[in-house]
């Protein structure tokens, strides 16, 4: 008599095996969650009932099963598109769709089934997990829940499979087909049966496993099957038994009650395998959400196609070597960055948009290696920070096989039209498509623009309309009725609760009330929000506005920055989600009243709308770097005006991507006392993020310059100083990049100086550096040939930066945001400048007592000076001490977040007398040829124009 498989018991435990194994993971990852979706086309009475049985199992589990029941006039397309939104939302780790479908008008199940993605499927009946399971690739499919449950059924009764003989009694995708494949998997020797199988009693008489799906009620007869066999009964029928209530009881494809006295093990129906199939989908959904969970934890390897290269000599300039590499198409990269296709816009072939939602996807995976390049004090010789950003890069995708992205600012036109050119990098260690990245990428730098100077207009339009209108005028304007009633807008609420008016009926404000509500008061002479145009344009810095007769002699004198300039700028590179962003944009002081409290872009009701305009431009940009790896671009603060980093947001998007092995490599602008400085204090601050290692970038050439070397004029050869062997200069100008490597010590940071080689530079040169370096409390120096070699000339600075991410790290910042405002600038000017002490202006010092009185004592300091030197004076080189730094005036970016000293005079952009722009040619009726200088090599753009 044989032993009775009691299926409904042994799936009551895999249930409580499968809670235990949920739980286990959520005390490593609290979030984690797997996520069933279910599928139901109509309203079958049947469905109904397994759905249920479905969702109650994941309930008991911890699992989240959510039903999408469709109306049965659904069409494919509609069913289609259900789907296509649960293959993107990261939460769904499994998708069923219930068959058959319940539908006015036929669907094509097979099309259904195989619109579930892959990596979703754990039905397992997807052509792509059928093919791998036929082909015995168990590790990367899902298994038909069915056939898994059986095998499962007959190693939990002990019985031996490796060896043995068994018989699959039907031959359906669904159960017989992957039951065979399993079997095989398992060593067993296997024959698949079916209708026309002859002489089948003696094929099962055979069989020491046989397992049945043929939908033939009681077929399978006790002196078909060998004594002592396994037998499993997946079929479900019904036969007439007028003893039952329903008239009808439930059968197997077995007789029962005969093959239980020839079998050693048998399944029951109901009972049976029934109850394993729900397990088995269970089981399914949280190997899929532990696949996902694995992807984040490990930080997998992307596979990753990167892109040679055949370095030249002499090396090519910078536009020919880009137009020489084929990018990849975006899309391949955004396969290869395992993006979701609701992740990724794309802005044509070669760049593209990724979405913020990609954090909360991978809100439990442990962050990479995170990396900034700074360099030593700037000279007119140029360091190449950005072009050892994109090698060390380079480095560590193509050579060193390593999850790696790059995130760097996006360059103003201003300088790209102007004397510095673009900032993709150089040589063989790039951005590509060059001319893409150097000219309006996506549009962010024009949606700030129009951010920026909408705001502007708000402020004089306001000014004008409180001096035309009385009190209640104004008051009816704001707060207009609509069908009789008015009603405040949140941002208007907002206004009120700052006024200390708690009300938010509009027709019950007092006639004080209205006044103080309405009129802002600002005092035209302390705004301090200017338009911007993304151009250097010297007869822009001053202007007289309000000439046109309409504005009935409201007129005052203004400015035009460069657009890189504007705060908002400085705010998308700081803001953490669309939120932050928009409580920066309210939180923009433009001005103060006439009683010196501050007036926002809240104030002024524009907050919302300067949000609206910047909702696409808070999206990092994707490209790739020239050897294939993928590079961020968002955001372009200057550093000596501003904080001068890419954004938070790129960052943390990155950090994300590349997993706990992968590491990513942002620049800070200008020397390490200006942009280091700014993306440790005020960067890390907002961001929360901790920086394992500092590249410090030196040329020998500068170092020289700083050791006293005669000057540099643009257009004239260089001194012979600067190409001829002369270590006694390099050990005098040795002492900036030593106060610089200082520097980065003050933060606990490890160092390392990425020495960007000449061919005129000794050997004797760079081990001299190298040995300075490493005394001066360097973790290692290395020389590096990148911009002729690309990656592979970066490779050992990519090993170091590997050793110093492993090394102890006490990151720290340098001040307290709580400390005087004074004590935090005079703490920057010590430690990181080497100044014996700060004076402050008269104008500077009642700034500071303003902005204490207004409440913005405990932003922290983003310190407007030269990045041509370590004191207030360009022209001093080396690294002076003992100076006073002056101090002659401070300003707010409330909304970024951050005081700024103006430390000497700070100009805005202006053209040089001969402009990049005036290079732009009309030749041959068949082309057009704009050329642009880089910093090293001249940027020509050929675009082919047709005629009629």
């Amino acid at each position: 008599m044989a032993q009775i498989i009691d299926g409904k018991k042994i799936a009551g435990i895999i249930r409580q095996e499968l809670k235990a194994e949920v739980d286990k993971v959520r005390e490593e990852y609290p979030a984690f969650k797997p996520g069933l979706a279910i599928v139901q086309v109509g309203d079958a009475a049947d469905s109904n009932k397994y759905i249920s049985h479905k969702i109650k199992a994941a309930t008991e589990i911890g699992m989240e099963a959510i039903h999408y029941k469709l109306p049965s006039s659904s069409t494919l397309a509609q069913v289609v598109s259900q789907i296509d939104s649960l293959n993107k939302d990261p939460r769904v780790h499994g998708i069923i769709v219930q068959m058959p479908p319940d539908s006015d008008e036929p669907i094509d199940q097979d099309i259904l089934l195989n619109k579930v993605d892959a990596s979703k499927d754990v039905d397992g009946l997807t052509d792509h997990n059928a093919g791998k399971l036929s082909r015995g690739e168990m590790g990367s499919c899902f298994i038909p829940c069915t056939p898994k449950g059986c095998l499962e059924l007959v190693k939990r009764c002990g019985a031996e499979i490796s060896g043995k003989r068994a018989a699959v009694l039907g031959r359906s995708k669904i159960v017989g087909a992957p039951m065979s494949d399993l079997l095989r998997s398992q060593n067993a020797t296997v024959t698949m049966c079916h209708s026309r199988t002859k002489d089948l009693p003696a094929v099962l008489g055979e069989s020491d496993i046989i397992v049945v799906g043929i939908r033939q009620p009681l077929m399978v007869q006790k002196d078909w099957i060998k004594p002592g066999s396994v037998v499993i009964d997946c079929g479900i029928n019904f036969i007439e038994d007028k003893t039952r209530k329903s008239g009808q009881r439930m059968v197997g494809d077995v007789d029962y009650s005969g093959c239980k006295e020839t079998a050693s093990w048998i399944t029951p129906v109901p009972g049976g395998v029934g109850p394993m199939t729900v397990a088995m989908l269970m089981s399914n959904t949280i190997e899929g959400a532990k696949r996902s969970l694995g992807k984040m934890k490990k930080g997998g390897l992307w596979n990753m196609r990167f892109l040679p290269l055949t370095p030249e000599t002499p090396v090519p300039s910078d536009i020919e070597i880009s137009r020489a590499q084929e990018p990849k198409n975006i899309t391949e990269l955004a396969q290869e960055l395992e993006l979701l296709p609701d992740e990724i816009d794309f802005y044509g072939k070669k760049k593209a948009k990724v979405s913020l939602s990609i954090l909360d996807r991978l809100t439990e995976a442990p962050d990479g290696r995170y990396v900034v390049v700074a360099g030593m004090t700037p000279t007119p010789l140029g360091e190449g920070k950005s072009t050892t950003t994109m090698g060390l890069t380079q480095a560590m995708g193509a050579h060193l096989k390593r999850n790696v992205f790059a995130c760097i600012r996006q360059p103003s036109q201003g300088p790209t039209f102007g004397i510095k050119g673009g900032a993709a990098g150089g040589g063989y260690s790039q951005v590509i498509p060059m001319e893409e990245f150097n000219l309006h990428l996506t549009g962010d730098i024009h949606a700030i623009t129009a951010s920026n100077n909408l705001l502007a207009a708000a402020i004089d339009a306001r000014i004008f309309h409180e001096s035309t209108q009385s009190d209640k005028a104004l008051y009816s304007r704001l707060v207009p009725e609509k069908k009789g009633q008015r009603t405040f807008s949140p941002v208007q609420i907002g206004r009120l609760q700052r006024l200390g008016i708690d009300k938010t009926d509009p027709d019950s404000l007092t006639e004080e009330e209205f006044g103080r509500f309405a009129r802002l008061d600002i005092d035209p002479e302390t705004i301090t929000w200017q338009r911007v145009i993304d151009t250097n344009d010297r007869f822009l810095r001053q202007i007289t506005i309000g000439q046109s007769a309409t504005e009935k002699g409201h007129t005052r004198t203004a400015q035009f920055d460069i657009t890189v300039a504007s705060e908002i700028m400085a705010i998308l590179a700081l803001t953490t989600d669309l939120k932050d962003m928009r409580e920066r944009l309210g939180r923009i002081v433009v001005a103060s009243d006439k009683k010196g409290a501050p007036v926002t872009a809240d104030d002024l009701g524009i907050g919302g709308a300067l949000a609206v305009l910047m909702k696409d431009a808070i999206k990092p940009n994707l490209m790739q770097s020239l050897e294939g790896s993928p590079v961020f671009v968002h955001a372009g603060p200057f550093a000596n005006i501003a904080h001068g980093n890419s954004s938070i947001l790129a960052d943390k998007i990155a950090l994300k991507l590349v997993g706990q092995n992968g590491y990513v490599i942002t620049e800070a602008g200008f020397g390490a006392d200006i942009g280091m400085e700014k993306f440790f204090n005020i960067k890390c601050r907002y961001s929360g993020l901790k920086p394992n290692a500092v590249v410090l970038v030196a040329t020998i050439r500068a170092i020289k310059m700083h050791g006293g070397g005669p000057k540099v004029v643009a257009g004239r050869p260089l001194p012979p100083e600067y190409s001829e062997e002369n270590l006694d200069l390099v050990e005098k100008g040795f002492c900036n990049l030593r106060k610089q490597i200082e520097n980065a010590s003050f933060f606990g940071v490890p160092s390392v100086v990425a020495i960007n080689c000449f061919a005129t530079d000794t050997d004797k040169e760079v081990e001299l550096i190298q040995k300075l370096a490493k005394e001066a409390g360097a973790f290692d120096a290395v020389g590096c040939t990148h911009f002729a070699e690309g990656g592979a000339g970066a490779l050992k600075l990519a090993q170091a930066v590997e050793q110093a991410c492993q090394q102890p790290n006490d990151f720290k910042f340098l001040y307290d945001v709580k400390s005087p405002i004074e004590d935090k600038i005079r703490t920057i000017a010590q430690k990181i400048y080497g100044a014996a002490d700060i004076k402050l202006s008269e104008e500077a010092q009642s700034k500071v007592d303003l902005y204490r009185r207004q409440g913005f004592n405990d932003l922290p300091i983003c310190m407007a000076k030269t990045h041509l030197s370590l004191s207030d004076n360009p022209t001093v080189k080396g690294a002076p001490t003992g100076f006073i730094l002056p101090i002659r005036d401070v300003r707010a970016s409330v909304g970024a977040g951050f005081l700024y000293p103006l430390v000497g005079t700070m100009l805005t952009r202006a053209l040089p007398s001969r402009i990049r722009s005036a290079r732009l040619l009309l030749g041959l009726p068949m082309a057009r040829r704009l050329e642009l200088f880089s910093k090293r090599r001249v940027l020509t753009v050929h675009r082919r124009l047709f005629s009629r």
